[in-house]
Order: C-alpha cells, then structure tokens, then sequence
C-alpha cells in the first residue's frame, strides 16, 4: 500500500488530509513540522510526501530542499499560496507538483497516481543519445556531460529522456505534461520550471541555450 506523509501545521487540515487519504486507499501519516516530517522520512520513508509551505520553524522551501537532498520521493506542495513567485521557487527547490488550498482529494489522488506511474517506468530510447558533450543513457539512468555524471531527479530524467526520444521535435509544454507528468491538464509552469533547472544542469551557458532550446509560442526542443 502507498505511504503518504502529510507535513501540515495546521491540525484540522492535516488530520482532514490523513482521512481522506486513508480513504483513498493510502496509507497516510502526518507531521506538524518541518523538522519532524525530515525525522519520520529518514526513518521509515513514504513513497510520497505532501508539503506545506507556511511551517513553523523551518518553512516549506527548505524542507523540499532537505528532502530532495536525502532522496528522491515524489514531493507535492498543498498550500493556500497561489503567488507565481511562491509556486516557481518551490519548484526550484526540488517539489514535484503544486496543489492549491482549498484541494480536492481526488484531484490530489490522481496527482498522487501520476507520480507512482512516472517512478514505475521511463518512456525513453533504449540505447545511449549524444547531443554534442551530453549524453543520456535511458536503460543506465544516467545523464553525462563532458564524461562527467549530472545530477538530475527523477522528473528531469523524464523531462530529458522524453525531449531525446523527439530529438529535434518540438514538443509542446501541454505535451509535455501529458507525457511526463501524466496530467491531461495542469500548470504549464511546472514544465517551464523543471526545463531551467536541467539548462542550468546540462548547458555551458544556460541562458544561451544549445541542446535545450525553446521555440517561442511553440514548446521546447533537445537538438544535437
């Protein structure tokens, strides 16, 4: 049964979050800090953890960031923060998705779904691709630049491995969505997020661009 841990300050969210999820057939558990949800994960991790971003102590942000540095469990962001400021530095942080207050359980279960299909399998070619010193190796996982291994998490693996699958094609960031994160709607910034992060990653200069590229209007593309 999937583990969900619920980090959230706030009593009657949390517990209200902890049923409806055990009604959804997860198993759920909850933490009302920052640092006793980083204490519960390393000590017996969930397969997927939900953050607020207002804590007590240490805030949201850098409890995404102690997170992602221990592991790479699927991180979702459930606050009543909707500034684009807000859900952008999340992301950057290292949070998989982001979900506004007040959040429908079954919009947050499918969300939930789509993360476990993305960490089940990569939709990716077999064989090792080279856009001039990047290289992806889908079946080892890995991601070089100039021979040297980059570190990407599980989503920006997806990302790459589905832009080198349509080396040279435009894909669209609804697209992108679709294929990466499973979603037949959401937030497209989640795509334009996640493609600044792997540029800062895998391009000498990531503000000009040479694998990563976008088409205005269009989407993204990886080219050689």
């Amino acid at each position: 049964m999937t583990a969900v841990l619920v980090i959230e300050d706030d009593d009657r969210i949390r517990l209200a979050l902890l049923l409806a999820l055990e009604e959804e057939g997860y198993t759920a558990y909850g933490a009302a800090s920052a640092e006793e949800g980083l204490r519960r994960q390393r000590q017996d991790p969930a397969d997927n953890v939900l953050v607020d971003l207002m804590l007590p102590g240490l805030d949201g942000f850098e409890c995404i960031r102690q997170l992602r540095r221990d592991d790479d469990v699927p991180i979702v962001v459930v606050s009543a923060r909707d500034d684009t400021h807000d859900i952008v530095a999340a992301l950057e942080a290292g949070a998989d998705d982001y979900l506004v207050k007040p959040v429908a359980i079954k919009e947050l279960s499918a969300r939930l779904r789509a993360l476990r299909r993305r960490g089940r399998a990569v939709a990716a070619p077999a064989a090792v691709q080279v856009f001039g010193d990047l290289e992806i190796s889908a079946d080892a996982g890995e991601v070089r630049r100039t021979g040297r291994p980059v570190p990407v998490t599980r989503t920006e693996f997806r990302l790459l491995c589905e832009l080198a699958q349509h080396a040279g094609k435009v894909l669209s960031r609804q697209q992108l969505l679709q294929r990466v994160w499973g979603y037949d709607t959401g937030d497209e910034r989640l795509v334009d997020v996640h493609v600044g992060r792997l540029r800062q990653k895998i391009e000498a200069d990531p503000g000009n661009p040479r694998h990563l590229v976008t088409l205005r209007g269009l989407g993204y593309k990886l080219q050689r």
